[in-house]
């Protein structure tokens, strides 16, 4: 297998993991306000997530930052409680274009984060390889393939409850934001790093 395949089918089967829960917890919350006609903001928005991500990845790679892991572990769970409560706080999320640019912007810096927990596990992979241009690329599109394929899912759920049962969206919102902000909140406890 081609170096570049190899790290591709890496970073997809990373990401689409349901082990790591946190990484699609927040793709589900992150996604909560959007509606399936909205799909280019929703590629907008997890894009600008993975572009944090993948800036960390490569500052880890080359030594410039570094965070404890016991921090990632409870920051990871902040951002998806964060994400949730904005969700569900102020004017709807999707229609303003300042709220818009407000979820690009978070997006991006809680990729900055979520990257951390992908660059220990992506580290111990290159280490010993000359060149980490192959392997960031092809561990990144894997990533952001994985990611759309489980928004296309989340997507795709969230139509049948709002299109054919007829929830309304308000509701979903809520509900989806609430359920992750709960999980998060456990999760922070229970990696509290105090």
């Amino acid at each position: 297998m081609h170096p570049f395949e190899f790290y591709l089918k890496l970073g997809f089967e990373h990401i689409s993991n349901l082990a790591g829960y946190d990484h699609i917890l927040f793709l589900i919350v992150l996604c909560a306000v959007y509606r399936i006609e909205q799909w280019r903001n929703i590629l907008i928005l997890v894009t600008a997530f993975t572009i944090g991500h993948s800036v960390t990845l490569a500052l880890v790679s080359f030594d410039l930052v570094t965070l404890p892991s016991n921090i990632i572990k409870f920051l990871i769970p902040a951002t998806i409680f964060i994400t949730a409560l904005h969700n569900v706080i102020g004017p709807n999320a999707t229609e303003n274009f300042l709220r818009m640019r407000q979820n690009y912007a978070m997006a991006l810096f809680f990729g900055f984060i979520h990257g951390m927990d992908f660059s220990n596990y992506f580290k111990a992979l290159i280490m010993g390889t000359s060149s980490i241009v192959v392997p960031l690329l092809g561990f990144n599109l894997g990533i952001e393939l994985g990611q759309l394929l489980v928004v296309f899912f989340i997507v795709g759920i969230a139509f049948l409850f709002l299109n054919v049962i007829g929830v309304k969206h308000r509701e979903w919102n809520v509900f989806i934001s609430g359920a992750a902000a709960g999980m998060s909140l456990i999760s922070m406890l229970d990696n509290k790093f105090w």
